[in-house]
């Protein structure tokens, strides 16, 4: 609105409603002809009040105009359209389809999402399939049906879209859109990384960016490729555009065949540098080509040696033509000697140089265990007890292999158990025959135990929180029992239900302050176990302490985890690479764990004070690999790079201000976490079974059938 001068010799008003123009002349005022400043405050106020007039009027008639067209939109306003909200979700696992809408399994959670309804209009088809509601399903095979053939919501095509994985289009909230991943693959997996995996006969697949993995029994829960079973096509692999968009746990089923990385030589690497083997029957040399799969098969006569060579992208599987045949591998020392292998044997080309997999009866590996890990002497029932650990650790890593990009569950060696390094003994078959499938089991009845053991103990365990990880606590049945005889009453009587009183050595005290632990390690105790092993107390003395060693070894710690060797700055110890130094000044223990074992270690220097975590780390430092250690039965052990365990005090020998020499007075071998071999043996020779021993070491567990899914009693 405003005031207009020049139309036809006239003044007035200028009204604008919409593109309409509406002019008021002012004759009738008088004000024709006169500027604004040169009216009178008389005929300003006339004016005034006739413009309020004017805006009056014309404010009523929009209001009407308005009433009158029902607030249709006029031609130049803006759009006042709702903007819909759009979400595409991918790969999500359907697990109901019903009236109520889509019930999903996304991000580890339910969720329900309705499904719009069909649409008519021209979108509409004549067998009443809503064209822009079409799902873009593939015929399901020998139904002759297909998604877009059933009309969009109705009960059949409900039906069609249960258990299935597909991408979501949402809006608003409310299913739009599905695509069914409907092609579906399976396969033995032979290796898997994050970015894809093996599969048998079918070479490698790459992981989709968008991947998603459901384990669809007992509990429905998300899965990544970790949790995929090497050696196992226990897993349906969803694929979409050549790559794997989903991968679907599918089944839980009991395992018996275990693949073992088999080291160099010695166990000094993983890889070896030429492969040479024979059999004592006639075998197959199956040479197969992972991206063509291509195969080509030779047969040898038994005693005939063959040298494998691989290149990287090869894989070759040597398979005696009987099921008791044993490979010879010419190529590899163990303390046997020439170790033979039972099973199949599959040489891996790979950029580093070749792995070797063996790849055999769960069974039949504990053959090879457990005269590897305990004497084949001790006592039958400390063999069955060994061969249900062992077993249930093997099987854990079956479970969650330990080489998933190898293709392999453990490897040969201590960092797993030894395997194949003595020759198979009867009364270690016989134990691992009378345990058959048999596995030590959490409280839940569904999860094997961490089945630690070491060698021997000082007169107690440890806990899971001497090797520092984050795991510690899943551990709760590990506990740091005193090996005593009356303790071993009373754990027994207490898990029958019986009255106790209270467990020996528990008056002992707090073995993680130094005054205590000190006391008792100067001591034995005739009521132990193990009070007549050797390890039982050991003394170590470094007469001339070499700075420079322990510097090397400090430093190789740091290297190792550099979160556990920490050096002082200021009041702080923080991670830091080790300076140099010319004198150690002192070696304190500053704390212990569980059962007295020391948990950190105080090293000070002339250039720098270090702090050194975990037993592991202070057995290795304190280790000048050629001090030997003097067990308590006067016979002398050399110890190459660990000292026998954590549990021991130290005394230091000084001139001036720098430490000259050390002593240690300690007692037991190992970590001391879990089952004592030797407190087994003790036990089992004074009548106690197997099940009673693993009772003592792994509290509220029990032993349970692997292939039967019932407890053994």
């Amino acid at each position: 609105m405003g005031y207009y001068e020049g139309r036809e010799q006239s003044a007035g008003l200028l009204f604008v409603c919409g593109k309409r123009e509406v002019f008021v002349t002012v004759w009738r005022l008088g004000l024709q002809g006169k500027g604004w400043f040169k009216l009178s405050p008389s005929e300003r106020m006339q004016l005034k009040a006739f413009i309020c007039l004017l805006g009056i009027f014309l404010l009523l008639l929009l209001i009407a105009v308005r009433l009158l067209h029902g607030g249709e939109e006029q031609p130049g306003q803006e759009s006042q359209e709702h903007v819909p909200v759009v979400e595409h979700l991918h790969n999500i696992w359907i697990m109901e389809a019903d009236a109520e809408g889509l019930l999903c399994y996304a991000e580890g959670e339910k969720r329900l999402y309705p499904v719009a309804e069909q649409e008519g209009g021209s979108d509409a088809r004549e067998d009443g399939t809503a064209g822009n509601r079409q799902t873009d399903c593939e015929p399901e095979p020998g139904t002759g049906e297909t998604g877009s053939d059933m009309a969009w919501g109705t009960a059949g095509w409900l039906e069609s879209l249960r258990e299935q994985v597909a991408d979501l289009v949402l809006t608003d909230g409310v299913v739009t859109e599905i695509t069914l991943k409907s092609e579906k693959i399976s396969g033995k997996v032979l290796a898997a990384d994050s970015d894809g995996v093996w599969l048998e006969g079918l070479g490698r697949l790459e992981f989709a960016k968008d991947l998603q993995g459901y384990r669809l029994y007992r509990e429905l829960t998300m899965i990544t490729y970790r949790d995929l079973y090497i050696g196992y096509d226990f897993a349906d692999f969803c694929l979409e555009d050549g790559q794997i968009c989903a991968i679907l746990l599918a089944r839980e089923e009991a395992m018996e065949t275990i693949r073992v990385l088999l080291k160099n030589s010695d166990y000094q690497g993983l890889y070896h540098d030429h492969v040479e083997l024979t059999c004592d029957t006639a075998y197959t040399v199956s040479a197969v080509n992972t991206e063509t799969q291509q195969e080509t098969v030779t047969e040898y006569p038994a005693g005939e040696a063959v040298e494998i060579t691989v290149q990287e992208g090869e894989r070759v599987v040597i398979t005696p033509q009987v099921k008791t045949g044993k490979l010879i591998l010419q190529s590899v020392h163990r303390s046997q000697g020439i170790p033979a292998y039972r099973g199949t044997l599959e040489v891996q080309g790979t950029e580093e140089g070749a792995i070797l997999i063996n790849e055999l009866p769960l069974e039949e590996y504990l053959y090879s265990v457990i005269p590897s890990e305990m004497p084949a002497s001790y006592p039958q029932e400390a063999l069955m007890a060994q061969a249900i650990c062992a077993r249930t650790y093997a099987y854990t890593h079956m479970q969650q292999a330990g080489y998933e990009m190898l293709g392999a569950h453990v490897d040969d060696s201590s960092t797993y158990q030894v395997y194949n390094n003595i020759l198979e003994q009867e009364a270690a078959t016989t134990a691992v025959k009378a345990t058959y499938g048999q596995l030590l089991m959490r409280e839940d009845g569904l999860t094997p135990a961490e089945t630690y053991y070491y060698s021997t103990s000082w007169g107690y365990g440890s806990d899971a929180h001497v090797w520092k990880t984050g795991s510690a606590d899943q551990y709760e049945y590990i506990i740091p029992r005193h090996l005593n005889r009356q303790e071993m009453k009373q754990v027994l009587a207490a898990a029958a239900g019986e009255a106790v009183t209270e467990a020996a050595g528990t008056g002992i005290g707090d073995l993680t302050r130094e005054d205590i632990f000190a006391a008792a390690i100067r001591t034995t105790d005739p009521g132990d176990f193990e009070a007549d092993e050797g390890w039982y107390r050991w003394s170590y003395t470094v007469t001339r302490l070499d700075p420079e060693i322990l510097l090397q070894q400090l430093k190789k710690r740091y290297e190792a985890n550099d979160q556990l060797v920490l050096t002082l700055d200021g009041e702080d110890y923080v991670s830091a690479p080790i300076g140099s130094f010319s004198e150690i000044h002192n070696l304190t223990i500053l704390s212990r764990g569980a059962g007295g074992v020391a948990d950190e270690l105080l090293v000070e220097t002339d250039q720098g004070t270090y702090k050194v975590i975990s037993e592991h780390n202070i057995r290795y430092v304190l280790c000048d690999g050629k001090t030997q250690v003097e067990r308590q039965d006067g016979t002398f052990v050399s110890m190459n790079s660990l000292l026998p365990s954590g549990f021991f005090i130290i005394e230091i020998a000084k001139e001036g201000d720098a430490v000259v020499g050390y002593s240690l007075t300690g007692g037991g071998f190992g970590h001391g976490v879990g089952m004592s071999q030797n407190g087994a043996r003790s036990m089992a020779a004074e009548g106690y079974s197997a099940r009673e021993i693993l009772q003592f070491f792994y509290a509220g567990c029990s032993v349970k059938e692997i292939y039967d899914d019932s407890e053994a009693d």
